[in-house]
């Protein structure tokens, strides 16, 4: 099921960049059908320190191939704010919040955690969120 999600996410992207806003729109409806009513979600945020915007934003590119290759992450988002350079959102979704967790445990993600103090000013900023469905999905 994780890779259909997966698949339907890379359609829905691919479909968004090439075609109509209405298909577009059909295409993300697909895709938002196939994350399971109550997924856990994450909205986190983090700011680069002063002077360490590029190194920040080196160390967290990398997170983009390496999460979304994890079976049970279901969507990854990396953003960058525009106007603010080295402020990061971080848009995730799971299963249920033990995936979350597990992925939390993976190596790379503590090793990217261990970084931080260098890096950013203050922690990760973290919403814990559920995926809503309207009332008969």
């Amino acid at each position: 099921m994780f890779s259909a999600v997966r698949s339907a996410a890379t359609s829905l992207l691919i479909c968004a960049s090439i075609s109509a806003p209405a298909f577009a729109r059909k295409a993300v409806d697909e895709a938002y059908e196939q994350i399971p009513a109550g997924a856990f979600s994450v909205v986190a945020q983090i700011r680069a320190k002063p002077g360490k915007e590029a190194a920040l934003r080196a160390a967290t590119l990398p997170l983009i191939a390496l999460v979304r290759s994890d079976p049970k992450n279901l969507l990854y988002f990396l953003q960058e704010d525009r106007t603010a350079p080295g402020h990061f959102i971080f848009f995730e979704v799971f299963a249920n919040e033990k995936d979350f967790e597990a992925h939390n445990n993976q190596p790379y993600v503590k090793e990217w955690f261990a970084i931080l103090p260098e890096l950013a000013d203050g922690g990760v900023e973290t919403l814990k969120m559920e995926i809503l469905r309207r009332p008969g999905k």
